[in-house]
């Protein structure tokens, strides 16, 4: 476990920093499988909106957030509302879970 979180923490370091190689008078539209639930809360609202599927953020969604954050990007694709069958792109062997893991950011313009 601890191994995983020192990949993924190497990964959103990585990705700051060509990130910000980037000339900031362009558009920045940042899109994957980021493997990140984003919770709806208060305090993120302004990045993520109110439309996120999940109640509760995994490790990445914290990250995620927090990169959105601090590069002024939005997560546009739970800013706006859809049916929750539109929201996820993950479903668990059994049918039963369903995960909103991939995510789009662009630029808070």
């Amino acid at each position: 476990m601890r191994k995983m979180m020192m990949i993924e923490d190497s990964f959103y370091e990585e990705l700051e920093q060509v990130f910000d190689h980037f000339p900031k008078s362009h558009m920045k539209i940042l899109l994957g499988d980021f493997n990140a639930k984003v919770e709806r809360e208060n305090i993120f609202k302004p990045t993520i909106g109110n439309e996120s599927l999940h109640q509760d953020s995994n490790g990445n969604g914290v990250r995620i957030v927090n990169l959105a954050t601090t590069k002024n990007l939005v997560i546009k694709n739970t800013l706006f509302p859809h049916r929750n069958i539109q929201k996820y792109k993950w479903t668990s062997p059994d049918g039963k879970t369903h995960n909103q893991i991939d995510h789009i950011l662009i630029d808070r313009r």
